[in-house]
């Protein structure tokens, strides 16, 4: 099954709702359900400015599942602060993120998974898929 890596808050923030567009610099053609992973990595800055405590947040562990259904491509910062509820990026990240993968049905795991992440969409193999 497919997997993707987020930085912490982000991660959180997707598999609870609050969050249903991942900004990406590169486009994908994959539509789908997949794993969620938080990666070791976090935002303490941008989890701060968002009222999350940084030290309930797991790291290094698949945490969720979710579904792509699409990706919106952001051709100007008016359209990109338009769905900044969605997004929960700081405006400044405007033109650092072109593609917005659009997600739904975002769940979290009974248990996280610990499991090292990767750059993209990576495969993970069926014995670690709850």
């Amino acid at each position: 099954m497919k997997c993707i890596s987020l930085k912490q808050p982000f991660a959180e923030l997707l598999i609870s709702g609050k969050k249903t567009v991942e900004l990406r610099k590169w486009n994908t053609k994959f539509r789908g359900k997949f794993l969620i992973h938080a990666s070791k990595k976090i935002d303490k800055e941008r989890a701060i400015s968002l009222g999350i405590n940084c030290a309930k947040l797991s790291t290094g562990a698949i945490i969720g599942t979710a579904i792509l259904y699409n990706v919106k491509e952001y051709e100007s910062k008016a359209e990109f602060e338009r769905d900044k509820n969605k997004h929960c990026a700081d405006i400044k990240k405007f033109g650092s993120y072109k593609y917005g993968f659009m997600i739904r049905n975002a769940h979290r795991l009974r248990a996280v998974l610990p499991y090292p992440g990767q750059l993209k969409f990576f495969e993970v193999e069926y014995p670690v898929i709850p």
